[in-house]
């Protein structure tokens, strides 16, 4: 497989009650057999909900606002810059406790994530 640029009307878009996914890498879209890429954004005052992934850890990386990740039993405050490593199965989800959007990269180890809620 030679090299593969995701353009911006390439990414796959999810909305959501508490903000949006935006895929740019993935088995579904043909354009890789090994992750998953995408971008989340969560708005003020809303989380996503507790899940986990059963076949792939999680990467997430903060760029923009502030968000209290929970994983497990763990919590932690996030900024920009910050970046936490999510095994695969740990229960987890990210609570915007900022006054903007909250926006973090997320990758995961497989193609083909799989996402379980609680």
């Amino acid at each position: 497989m030679s090299a593969y640029v995701a353009r911006r009307e390439d990414r796959e878009v999810e909305h959501t009650a508490w903000g949006r996914l935006e895929w740019m890498v993935s088995g579904r879209l043909g354009n890789s057999a090994t992750m998953t890429v995408g971008r989340c954004h969560i708005a003020p005052g809303q989380a996503n909900p507790r899940h986990h992934h059963p076949n792939c850890d999680e990467v997430l990386h903060v760029l923009q606002g502030t968000i209290e990740h929970a994983a497990g039993d763990q919590r932690v405050a996030m900024g920009p810059g910050d970046t936490i490593s999510i095994p695969a199965g740990v229960v987890h989800n990210a609570t915007n406790v900022g006054d903007d959007e909250a926006v973090f990269v997320i990758s995961f180890s497989s193609a083909d994530r799989r996402t379980v809620g609680e």
